[in-house]
């Protein structure tokens, strides 16, 4: 009876060891690997160089002015008077606010596709809600000049009024463009950002979890109350945060409708401007100290904006690790209804 030579089989002495693929020495994967390598790296290097390019732009306003540059109320350019805190001021306030306002709306849809919604419905409401954050910005600027603007002018800002006209926030002459009217924006706008990350939140949840709480008596409400949300709390914390990095940068939208006074007011009828909204508003016309001035609010904007995205991924990063220590998914046959 023949035998297999030794070449036929790997184990026989003298027999060829086959080449692993991780230590192939080949010039095509050799330069693969460099090319992706170096798409990685050039992602940090822009970053590197934004900051750079902004730090030395603005390095006389912080050197000559320091703190008392976040500090002061005033903007003038024509006198040189340099102030962050109107903007500072109106990008915190609009963006707290927006989010605020988003939040319970997005955590409501979320809840909806991943435990209420038939499964014929979640994947075209899903897109319907992830397509809003593709409608460019200046889209929804246009339809709050046309529609939100002048609603607000002429009723909603009256009802406020007549209803909550105690309150100093709801105090002021009904002008359209305002605060109020740049919340309404960004929250719209962030709406599907928090919507979307939710819902994979959610929906990572194991669900041995759930038909545990469920085999134990609890009712639908009963399991997401004690179950689901405890769990996936750190997650449902960096959606709030993306969304709110994405309010403090949002520029086109919030120029058309905030009115672009560089002011402090506690009501939120009165006209406002944010970090954002200046830059692109004065950047053309800016040289010298005004230049300055601007290049240290960008470069305010985006260490906010960065150290909201950290805060963010490392509550991700957190998500995942206390996931892991939980037994896999159960198979696809549930106990839910």
């Amino acid at each position: 009876m023949a035998t297999a030579s030794s070449n036929d089989d790997p184990a026989a002495p003298g027999a060829e060891a086959a080449p692993r693929f991780d230590r192939e020495v080949n010039v095509g994967d050799i330069v693969f690997r460099a090319v992706t390598a170096f798409a990685g790296v050039l992602v940090i290097l822009a970053l590197a160089l934004v900051v750079v390019d902004l730090g030395a732009a603005s390095g006389r306003t912080l050197v000559r002015d320091g703190a008392s540059f976040l500090g002061a109320r005033a903007w003038d350019p024509v006198h040189g008077l340099f102030g962050a805190l109107p903007f500072l001021y109106g990008s915190v306030v609009t963006s707290i606010a927006a989010v605020v306002g988003a939040v319970p709306i997005a955590f409501g849809i979320a809840v909806y596709l991943t435990e209420y919604a038939p499964l014929w419905l979640r994947g075209p409401l899903g897109f319907l809600v992830e397509l809003l954050a593709a409608v460019p910005s200046v889209v929804y600027g246009f339809w709050g000049v046309l529609v939100l603007v002048p609603w607000l002018r002429t009723t909603g800002e009256p009802a406020l009024a007549s209803a909550l006209g105690f309150l100093p926030i709801f105090q002021g002459p009904p002008v359209g463009n305002g605060m109020l009217a740049a919340v309404l924006i960004i929250g719209l706008m962030v709406l599907p950002t928090i919507s979307s990350v939710s819902r994979e939140v959610l929906s990572a949840v194991p669900l041995a979890l759930r038909e545990g709480a469920q085999a134990l008596g609890a009712t639908r409400s009963e399991m997401l109350r004690a179950v689901v949300f405890p769990y996936a709390r750190s997650g449902l914390a960096g959606a709030v945060l993306l969304g709110t990095g994405r309010a403090l940068g949002e520029t086109m939208a919030v120029t058309m409708v905030i009115g672009n006074r560089p002011t402090i007011a506690a009501s939120a009828f009165a006209p406002a401007s944010t970090m954002a909204t200046v830059i692109a508003n004065q950047y053309d016309e800016a040289s010298g100290a005004h230049l300055e001035a601007l290049a240290t609010l960008g470069l305010l904007l985006l260490a906010l904006t960065v150290a909201l995205n950290v805060a963010a991924r490392l509550l991700a990063v957190r998500t995942r690790t206390a996931g892991s220590a939980l037994p896999p998914r159960a198979p696809r046959a549930s106990l839910l209804p």
